[in-house]
């Protein structure tokens, strides 16, 4: 059992969180693409919060917890890339525009870093405690941070995960360099034989260099070199930079299943409220052309 929150958020920002005690049922990658429901969690005290379940498979996921309400509910695809196609076969799979896009990015970088830029590769517990020196200051200065707390975590039982995964040879992490300093860090935790897309980060001051696409390419052509990883797994969520480095997608939901009392229907009432008007402000924006003014805002 864990305490957890129910968030309300407005594009990056979250406005408020509604403690609650949930257990936490995630999918892995392969049981998403199996189609298959791994064993379920003993409800905590208010519920279940499920993390990148298959879509198709909601009604037999909702039968293991009856009597909950599910609220919360967020459709999306699940990207991932397949590690099988190897770099040249990755890189095949972009237009000539894109491929060109990317060698430009790398390239500007190069150019205007004092010295230029190099990446690191942490892999063993060493190497993890120098990655984690360098990141987590960089970790607090990024928007994930501050607004959604969803920055490299800095406590005591998140290094020792991650120090005890780096003994086991189930790490990856790297660090971009450029003007003396560390301006870019990506945390992979591996799973099996998937590596899991955990934390990216860079620093806001580099930010229109482009620091974590950079990382991104430079990373994946390590790994791929290593000929180990059968994917590397975006999670949960949708976004650009996912779709853009993704070769598949599955579709997948993210939800909350609540013991039905009157304080736990009244916060999916106002949650589901609060998200109607929500998409209606983003679709008004949109069609006025103030959605990009407006994320700016929000991130700032």
């Amino acid at each position: 059992m864990a305490r957890s929150g129910i968030d309300f958020t407005l594009g990056a920002r979250r406005l408020v969180s509604v403690p609650r005690d949930l257990a936490t049922w995630a999918f892995p990658l392969e049981d998403v693409l199996a189609a298959a429901l791994p064993a379920a969690p003993a409800p905590a005290r208010d519920g279940v919060r499920v993390l990148s379940a298959p879509t198709i498979l909601l009604p037999d996921l909702a039968a293991r917890y009856p009597g909950c309400i599910l609220g919360g509910r967020q459709d999306y695809r699940r990207h991932y890339i397949d590690m099988a196609l190897g770099h040249d076969g990755y890189m095949a799979r972009f237009s000539g525009k894109t491929r060109s896009t990317l060698k430009r990015k790398a390239r500007k970088l190069a150019e205007e870093a004092p010295g230029g830029y190099h990446v690191t590769a942490h892999q063993t517990p060493a190497e993890i405690e120098a990655f984690l020196a360098a990141a987590l200051p960089l970790s607090a200065k990024t928007y994930q941070a501050r607004l959604l707390d969803a920055g490299l975590p800095d406590d005591p039982a998140s290094r020792r995960a991650m120090l005890e995964a780096a003994e086991d040879d189930r790490m990856r992490a790297f660090l971009l360099h450029a003007g003396g300093a560390a301006i870019a860090y990506l945390a992979l935790p591996v799973n099996g034989r998937t590596l899991v897309y955990a934390h990216l980060g860079y620093d806001p001051a580099w930010a229109r260099l482009s620091p974590g696409t950079v990382l991104q390419m430079e990373a994946l052509e390590q790994l791929f070199a290593e000929e180990r990883f059968a994917w590397f797994d975006f999670t949960e969520g949708e976004g650009a930079h996912e779709a853009l480095f993704g070769t598949d997608s599955a579709a997948c939901s993210s939800l909350i299943l609540l013991k039905p009392t009157l304080a736990n229907r009244t916060l999916l009432g106002a949650r589901e409220a609060f998200d109607a008007g929500v998409a209606g402000a983003k679709a008004l924006a949109q069609r006025s052309g103030a959605v990009g003014r407006i994320r700016a805002r929000l991130r700032a």
